[in-house]
Formats: structure tokens, C-alpha cells, sequence
């Protein structure tokens, strides 16, 4: 496969290109990265776009072109992406890693751009002409008086492939003085959440990590009203469907507080941690930690089992759980995890009492 159509292979190249890329000194050890790390960066955080990532990784390692480490004990998953320093020359040539030739770059700047495009002549754009093209003839044909539709078409629409333009928007194409999405008449599309309605309207919403506690929750919402609604967050996918909550708050009539509860261990933390930053950022109100749920959980501190070693937490990470992180913290610099199954249905249906909606 070509790895310039792929995102995930697109961000591992910047991020080597960064690292290593203009050194003269040859290199001794591959390049790695954090496969969630990775995947974060690259912002490929929907069920899909993760699938196809780990897709497009997986052809690439089979072509010679990455080497994959598993996460511990977990050979299905992987844990980190490597770039072989055999490999490097061609990821170079793959990706044009060589100044523009000058007769490109002459072309650029004689070119007769429309005023959006003017700034080319003088960037450092590492953005073929022939693309650089395509946008411009986007402006010249009308495309400022287009409606405006998600990026992915936009996308498919310049360059015949969809995910072209989710790269560039991160690259030194766009910024201040430069190009915008709202120019080429485009935005991003924040992926649905799925969500049940509950039966106490003016509650708060409840998020949960994984699907299986999300099931037992929204049942147990039906019989005890805490919730306005249950919300499955879809693990590491929820801080990218942040924007998605205020579709839920219009429905239910307004924001309210935005509770959240998954595993206790370094990415369960990180979720919500990141997510919260996306909502405060977007106007929305922060995720905070559902407390009865984590402080049922940590009764269950017999029951931890070894952490991800490729996943080290660190002491900040547990600061998102306020007055219980201190306590969370003993279980986790142990390098051990506790699974938010543990508060699973029979606990539910047997601690009900313990359940206050309260934030303390």
C-alpha cells in the first residue's frame, strides 16, 4: 500500500520526520511510538478510523515497511509502532522528503493564484503543486459561496480521497494568514455517542467506558431515576465525540452535569481527562468523576490484576478522581488495574443504596 493515503502512516512519518528526519549523523536505533499515543496525535479516534488505522498499520508491517510490539500479555493489541532503520530510505522517497525542486517551486511562485492561495509563493509547504492546484481551482470555481458539508467530503471532492484533507489540516497549509476550513466551506463531524434516555429528566448524564457496564447501568437507571441519560462512551473514542453532548442536551431540554465512570487504570483515567479538556473548551460543561461508582469500585481493590507495562501511569493522572485519588493512586503505582465490570448488575441491584447522583 502507498503510505501517503494513509493517516496513521502520515503521522508516523511527520513525527519522524521531526525527530530525525534532519539529522546527519546516521541513526543507531529505530524510531517508535506509542501506538495510543499515536493514534491520539493523529486524531484517529472513532471506531472506524481506528479500525482502519490499525488496518492500513498491519499492511504496512506485512510489506516490510514497520515492525509492531504487541502490549504485554496481550498479543492481539498493539503496543508500540517501529520504523526499521532499513526501512527509513523508503519512507523518505515515499513521502517526497526532499526539497521541492526548483522548478517546482519556481512554478509555485509564478503561478497566478487567487487570493486565498497567494501565501504559497512564499511558504514552505511540503504540499505538491499539483495539490496546491486543486484548491486553488476550488476557489476559482465559486467554492467560497459553496455550502458548507463535512470534511471528508470536501475531501473526496479536491482530491479524490477522502481522508486527504483531515492530514493537511494540521499541516503548515492552514493557520493564521493561511487557509482555513470554514474558507474551503468544510468542518469536522463529530462521531454520534450512543445514548438511552432516563427516566429523571433533569439528572445529569452518565458516561460509561465500556459497553457491558453501560448495559447493566442504563437497566438499573430504568428501575432507581438518577440519570437524564446513560451514554456509552466507546472507551479512548469518547473524548473525540465530546462536541456530540450538546446534541444529547438539546434533546433532554439543557445542559446539566456530565458524570463519568471506567476503568481505573492509565488510559480509564486519560479518557475523561482529555475529554473534560475538549468540553470546557467547546463551552460544555466538564466530565467529572461519578465518585459512587469509583469508590464501589475500589472496594473491589482484591480483585486488581496487573496493568499494561507499556502504559505507565503517572501520579497526575490520578488527580481526576479529586478526594479518591489518593486511594487510587495505591493501586496504581502497584502497576496493577481494577476493571469497572467489577461494578457490574449484581452489584447494582444489590448496592443501590450506596448510588447517590452527588458529585462528593
Amino acid at each position: 500500500m502507498n503510505p501517503t493515503r494513509s493517516p496513521i502512516a502520515t503521522e508516523l512519518f511527520a513525527q519522524w520526520r521531526r525527530a530525525r528526519g534532519e539529522r546527519a549523523d546516521a541513526a543507531t536505533r529505530p524510531f517508535s511510538r506509542d501506538w495510543e499515543d499515536l493514534l491520539e496525535q493523529a486524531g484517529l479516534l472513532s471506531a472506524i478510523e481506528r479500525g482502519d488505522a490499525e488496518r492500513d498499520i498491519r499492511t504496512l508491517e506485512s510489506t516490510g515497511w514497520v515492525a509492531l510490539k504487541s502490549v504485554h500479555q496481550r498479543p492481539h493489541l498493539i503496543g508500540r509502532v517501529l520504523v526499521p532503520l532499513d526501512a527509513e530510505s523508503k519512507w523518505r522517497e515515499a513521502f517526497g522528503f526532499n526539497p521541492i525542486p526548483d522548478i517546482e517551486a519556481l512554478e509555485i511562485r509564478q503561478f497566478s493564484w487567487v487570493t486565498e492561495m497567494a501565501f504559497v509563493r512564499d511558504a514552505r509547504l511540503n504540499i505538491s503543486f499539483t495539490e496546491l492546484r486543486q484548491i486553488n481551482a476550488f476557489f476559482l470555481s465559486g467554492g467560497s459561496n459553496r455550502p458548507c458539508v463535512p470534511i471528508k467530503e470536501r475531501s473526496l471532492e479536491l482530491f479524490g480521497f477522502e481522508k486527504r484533507l483531515d492530514t493537511l489540516a494540521d499541516s503548515a497549509l492552514f493557520g493564521e494568514g493561511r487557509l482555513s476550513l470554514e474558507q474551503l466551506r468544510c468542518f469536522f463531524v463529530a462521531e454520534p455517542l450512543g445514548w438511552q434516555r432516563g427516566p429523571a429528566s433533569q439528572g445529569p448524564l452518565l458516561v460509561l467506558e465500556n459497553a457491558a457496564t453501560w448495559d447493566s447501568f442504563r437497566r438499573w437507571n430504568d428501575s432507581h431515576p438518577k440519570f437524564g441519560a446513560v451514554v456509552y462512551g466507546q472507551g479512548n473514542c469518547f473524548a473525540d465525540r465530546v462536541p456530540f453532548l450538546s446534541e444529547i442536551f438539546r434533546e433532554l431540554g439543557g445542559p446539566r452535569p456530565v458524570l463519568y465512570f471506567g476503568d481505573l487504570d492509565a488510559s480509564g483515567l486519560r479518557i475523561p481527562a482529555r475529554a473534560s479538556r475538549a468540553a470546557q473548551r467547546l463551552g460544555l460543561p466538564p466530565v467529572e468523576p461519578y465518585l459512587d461508582a469509583y469508590r464501589a469500585l475500589l472496594t473491589e481493590a482484591a480483585h486488581a490484576t496487573p496493568a499494561n507495562e507499556d502504559d505507565p501511569i503517572r501520579r497526575e493522572d490520578a488527580d481526576w478522581l479529586g478526594p479518591l485519588a489518593e486511594e487510587a493512586w495505591r493501586i496504581l503505582e502497584r502497576n496493577q488495574r481494577l476493571a469497572q465490570e467489577w461494578v457490574g448488575w449484581e452489584c447494582l441491584s444489590c448496592g443501590i443504596s450506596i448510588f447517590s447522583w452527588g458529585r462528593i
